[in-house]
């Protein structure tokens, strides 16, 4: 549908506004949206409303949701099981549906000037209503709105209405519910285009303002720096320590053991280093004492076995030289011998 038109076409489920079946179960069984919301006829009359009723933008009112005893999908945003108290702002929310808003009264809400309740209601609808392609052209105009308002109920969640846009276009998640998703390559667009307008300009919210796409600036600044990515940001002072750089502090606790000035802790270091020299010294002494040992105990078995075979050698010949005498005298003389060994 063009711009030009008044008609503002709806994207997505158009019976449930493409919110999440819990939470519409819970707004069609809502007394208040049945009983007091039903008596709201006309478009101003919705906008009073929340004007007057609207304090957060939570889908479940504090305390009403109980998801201790849940596990797994059913206790997640998914919103499978585990239901409460649907808030007043998304009562109100698919009230402004079911009036089949137009181009106009959405525009109207979102520069709203009485509440900023009211204009976050307004950029809600179109983050549910709206096709991905066209989010940020809805909201690149307002992504550094520094009007602020208490999102979280009960409160303690103060944001302003540019660093919610930044989110929403960033993530999914709205504290126990889900956005519709948004393509990948889209979401791609839409960072990239993000990056191209820069970081969150707000005076007293650069806290809150990093939703996923500054790491872009981040890697840029560390880069024009010359920093390694790992590198860790500490303070500047701490303590009554003065400022240093980052490589003094790096540096700082080696620096200080190797000066020390402490006699003490000196003392205990070399005679902690002396008893690890002598320690060391002892087991090489006796490594060399065994060694030798086993040099010695080599040596003098291989002289004995050499002395052995020399002893059994001369045994040998002894034998074979008595043989070859006996065997060369005359049968005469061995008979006499015989006969005198006999006597």
């Amino acid at each position: 549908m063009s711009r030009d038109s008044n008609v503002l076409a709806v994207w997505g489920n158009k019976d449930s506004m493409n919110l999440n079946s819990l939470v519409l179960n819970n707004i069609m069984a809502s007394q208040y949206f049945k009983n007091t919301l039903y008596e709201k006829k006309t478009y101003h009359e919705v906008v009073d409303e929340i004007y007057f009723q609207v304090k957060h933008l939570e889908p479940w009112e504090k305390g009403s949701r109980k998801t201790s005893g849940l596990t797994g999908m059913c206790g997640g945003v998914r919103g499978v099981g585990g239901g409460g108290i649907v808030s007043t702002a998304f009562c109100l929310l698919y009230k402004l549906y079911t009036l089949k808003l137009t181009r106009k009264q959405v525009i109207s809400l979102t520069t709203h000037t009485d509440s900023t309740y009211i204009r976050a209601l307004g950029f809600m609808y179109i983050r549910y209503t709206q096709p991905p392609n066209e989010l940020f052209e809805w909201f690149e105009e307002y992504l550094d709105d520094t009007e602020s308002l208490d999102v979280k109920a009960g409160g303690g969640c103060i944001m302003s209405i540019g660093q919610i846009l930044r989110q929403w276009l960033t993530r999914i998640e709205w504290y126990d519910t889900l956005f519709p998703r948004i393509p990948v390559p889209i979401q791609k667009d839409i960072m990239e285009k993000l990056h191209a307008h820069g970081p969150y300009k707000g005076d007293n919210y650069g806290a809150h303002s990093r939703y996923g796409y500054d790491e872009y600036e981040e890697e840029e600044e560390q880069h024009n720096r010359g920093r390694s990515s790992n590198a860790i940001d500490m303070p500047e002072t701490f303590g009554n320590v003065g400022p240093s750089s980052s490589n003094d502090r790096n540096g700082s606790y080696s620096k200080h053991h190797a000066s020390s000035s402490d006699p003490y802790r000196d003392k205990k270091y070399r005679s902690s280093r002396d008893d690890r020299s002598r320690t060391r010294s002892r087991s090489t002494d006796r490594r060399r004492h065994h060694h030798r040992h086993r040099r010695d105990d080599s040596s003098e078995r291989h002289r004995s076995h050499k002395n052995q075979r020399r002893s059994s050698s001369r045994e040998d010949r002894r034998r074979q030289h008595y043989r070859s005498r006996t065997r060369s005298r005359s049968p005469d003389y061995r008979e006499r011998h015989d006969k005198r060994d006999r006597s």
